[in-house]
């Protein structure tokens, strides 16, 4: 699969970059959960953006007044 970059502006945009990136890694959502110790369910509510995330809307609008971006993709470690 081609490499792919994320820029992220919202939950949403974050939760489809987590979304693609736990499928190519070839993870089902219950087994990404259990690697990280999340529960599965809200897995599922933050890869539809639907997660409570007022943080993660609070540092977007910090780093958008900042100019910066925020991009995700993956590592080559």
């Amino acid at each position: 699969m081609a490499e792919r970059s994320f820029r992220i502006y919202s939950p949403e945009s974050f939760g489809v970059a987590i979304r693609h990136f736990r499928e190519q890694a070839g993870l089902t959502q219950q087994e990404l959960a259990d690697l990280t110790g999340i529960d599965r369910t809200y897995l599922l509510r933050l890869e539809g953006g639907k997660a409570q995330s007022e943080q993660l809307r609070r540092i977007l609008r910090v780093l958008h007044q900042l100019g910066v971006r925020v991009v995700l993709q993956e590592a080559d470690w």
